[in-house]
């Protein structure tokens, strides 16, 4: 029994440390290799720090845990907004909270974290019928999200990202690092997947001895796999205060945000309907 506790925090800790060290580092220097804008970079974090709610969910949904999976969702969203606001507020830039368009981010985020606690409230059952719904909204919420960045922010944006421009000495073996950077993505990818597995094996283990609740499960997952969330967060606006366009730093803060919660619960969860589905 103590052993499979170990297990459980060894390999939470282990997904993390990855997704912190290695995964996040390495896509920001992809981006970067390819000369990406902050909004970009941004949404590529965004995906990159799913990466272990999407383990947990997929291994959680394979063992037909699917309440902790959407109790994993909710608490991850929720604690990505709390460490947003928090980064923000450390690195002082609240005042930038005042654009439109990422006021509205904000408001999409805020409905990231009201839809699934709907679906609790009501005990509504996560099936096929769902998924429709959160392919629709996924979409709806990429569209939104790239036209009022267009409307409020794009001509910003271009302007600062033109003044870097000049600043910014090309270097002639971009195209290797960027080889060099996906290889690397594709070997973290597969460690990940396989670490999520052992991670699934000793979360079911864990819940048959002690007959812990999905809910607990739930909410203990969403804080572990949230951690990836709070670096990149801090980590970008420090990136870009350095070259004082704090601006560009809170875009790509907020594109993490409110990427990593669409995704997390109308992707990941999307799939982990799927799989219940598939093996029901």
């Amino acid at each position: 029994m103590f052993l499979e506790i170990i297990k459980f925090i060894f390999y939470s800790i282990l997904i993390v440390a990855i997704s912190k060290y290695i995964l996040v580092s390495t896509l920001r220097k992809l981006a970067e290799s390819l000369d990406l804008k902050a909004k970009t970079i941004g949404n590529i974090a965004g995906y990159a720090t799913s990466v272990p709610e999407f383990l947990t969910i997929t291994t959680s949904s394979i063992r037909g845990l699917t309440g902790a999976s959407m109790y994993n969702i909710l608490s991850s969203n929720i604690i990505n907004l709390v460490q947003y606001l928090g980064s923000i507020i450390s690195n002082k830039n609240g005042y930038k909270l005042r654009n439109k368009a990422i006021k509205i981010d904000l408001i999409l985020v805020i409905i990231t974290i009201i839809i699934p606690i709907i679906l609790l409230r009501l005990n509504i059952e996560l099936e096929l019928w769902i998924v429709p719904i959160f392919i629709i909204l996924y979409a709806l919420f990429i569209f939104l999200n790239n036209n009022v960045h267009k409307l409020y922010l794009e001509k910003q944006d271009n302007e600062i990202e033109l003044e870097i421009e000049k600043e910014k000495k090309w270097e002639k073996n971009n195209r290797r690092k960027t080889i060099k950077y996906s290889i690397i993505l594709i070997v973290v990818g597969i460690i990940l997947f396989i670490v999520g597995e052992l991670l699934g094996n000793t979360l079911e283990n864990l819940c048959n001895l002690f007959n812990i609740s999905e809910i607990i499960v739930g909410i203990l997952l969403g804080f572990i796999t949230s951690l990836p969330e709070l670096i990149t967060f801090i980590e970008s606006q420090k990136h870009h205060k350095r070259s004082n366009d704090d601006m560009l730093g809170v875009v790509e803060a907020t594109n993490n945000l409110l990427t990593s919660n669409i995704v997390n619960l109308f992707a990941i969860q999307t799939i982990g309907i799927l799989i219940i589905s598939i093996i029901n």
